[in-house]
């Protein structure tokens, strides 16, 4: 589902603020917050839920939750930072039994989150594995896969025609469609209104062959290679071709479907929207791959259901999280495909998705399915944090990319370093 503010890969707004302005953001929305006994004398289990874009969205998961018969379920919907609500409240006796969220690190180490490998049991291969990775830590899941958000490249067709230009399959294709594309009304890319350090993240280092960190747990990108593929992304800016100041940002397809931008990089919510508006004059890619050892990029990610490990009904909660996100396979197919547009976290329910069988979105699932990848847990925020500031400054100012990258990966080692202590 597409998240009130960036998306999901491992991204921007999963920030941990301060914990005082966190629990003054920590109003209930609209429901009973008691702890007393529930329907039919079981527990009474608290879920939180940030606040999706996607109508109908509310109204079905408390439609679900009021449908299970073991306990009565307080549904939350939580405007504002949620990430920081959440992690806020998991240091106080008032968290919520379930929530949605991407347990962090911290978190998962702290004892905040309890384990929930054994909801699994005899259907962890069925969940795509890209989207479980980062909810697993040393072969335990802490994140029940909701559904699956990625995002693509769109293109216009007609305006690709009428300059001559193919869809890019390389980062200087890309480059230089965006020149190629861009004119006095129409530019040829947008990235987002920070111009594009926000939204990709890690993508550029995935499409010139690298990770933010490896599979052994080092650096991933102490290599020439970032350098060059980032140093390459400032020449979107400097020739012009960026959109920016885009009425909505990169997550609303608005810029798109309204013939400001010949591409845009952006959700595959977003989909539904634009097949609307521009019929099939459009197509979607992956980030495109950069240099000999280079791979198309797919960012993929989404909320799971996670379970707080000092909930006073931790058995009924994890009960509950397994019946909806695990057995019910119909609610999770709604989930995905009824409100906006999202690939069902199971590999079997996203085969069954008729949605999904023809046209982009079935390029789109193909992409994910090749090339998807998520953010690595040990991809830590502080890591995160240092290396958007760092391509940021890169791709506006043209800052010279090895030097911006340095002291990133310093910190990203120290970081390392402290999460295995």
């Amino acid at each position: 589902m597409r998240q009130s503010s960036s998306a999901t890969t491992h991204v921007s707004r999963r920030r941990l603020l301060s914990v005082s302005g966190a629990l003054a953001l920590t109003a209930a929305c609209g429901s009973d917050t008691g702890r007393g006994g529930g329907a039919g004398g079981g527990a009474e289990l608290d879920h939180w839920y940030h606040q999706y874009g996607e109508a109908g969205t509310e109204q079905a998961v408390r439609r679900y939750a009021s449908a299970y018969r073991k306990a009565r379920v307080n549904v939350q919907w939580r405007p504002g930072n949620y990430d920081q609500q959440t992690a806020a409240a998991l240091l106080t006796k008032s968290a919520p039994d379930v929530f949605e969220g991407w347990p962090t690190l911290d978190q998962i180490r702290g004892g905040q989150v309890a384990d929930l490998t054994g909801l699994l049991t005899g259907v962890r291969d069925d969940f795509h594995p890209a989207v479980l990775a980062p909810k697993t830590y040393q072969g335990k899941v802490y994140g029940i896969p909701q559904v699956i958000d990625t995002q693509a490249l769109y293109y216009r067709k007609s305006l690709l025609d009428e300059a001559g230009v193919r869809p890019p399959r390389t980062l200087d294709e890309l480059i230089d469609a965006a020149k190629a594309l861009t004119t006095k009304h129409v530019k040829g890319l947008f990235l987002g209104n920070d111009g594009g350090a926000g939204v990709l993240g890690a993508t550029p280092l995935r499409a010139a062959g690298l990770e933010p960190v490896t599979s052994d747990g080092e650096v991933g990108f102490d290599d020439p290679r970032a350098a060059r593929t980032l140093g390459k992304l400032h020449r979107f800016h400097a020739d012009g071709s960026l959109l920016l100041g885009a009425p909505t940002d990169w997550s609303d397809p608005s810029a798109f479907v309204q013939g400001l931008t010949a591409m845009q990089w952006t959700g595959l919510w977003a989909l539904p929207r634009i097949q609307q508006a521009l019929g099939d004059d459009f197509g979607v890619l992956p980030f495109p791959e950069d240099g000999p050892q280079g791979r198309p990029s797919v960012p993929v990610g989404a909320y799971g259901a996670a379970v707080n490990a000092h909930s006073g009904h931790i058995d009924a909660a994890k009960d509950y999280v397994k019946w909806l996100w695990v057995e019910h396979t119909d609610y999770q197919r709604d989930f995905a495909l009824s409100y906006g547009f999202h690939i069902p976290a199971r590999l079997s329910l996203a085969k069954k998705a008729a949605a999904l069988a023809e046209g982009p979105a079935a390029d789109a699932v193909r992409f994910t399915a090749d090339y998807g990848y998520a953010g690595p847990l040990l991809w830590t925020d502080r890591s995160l944090t240092a290396f958007q500031d760092a391509l940021s400054r890169i791709i506006v100012d043209g800052a010279d990319p090895a030097a911006q990258l340095r002291p990133v990966i310093a910190t990203t080692r120290a970081e390392l370093k402290r999460v295995r202590s």
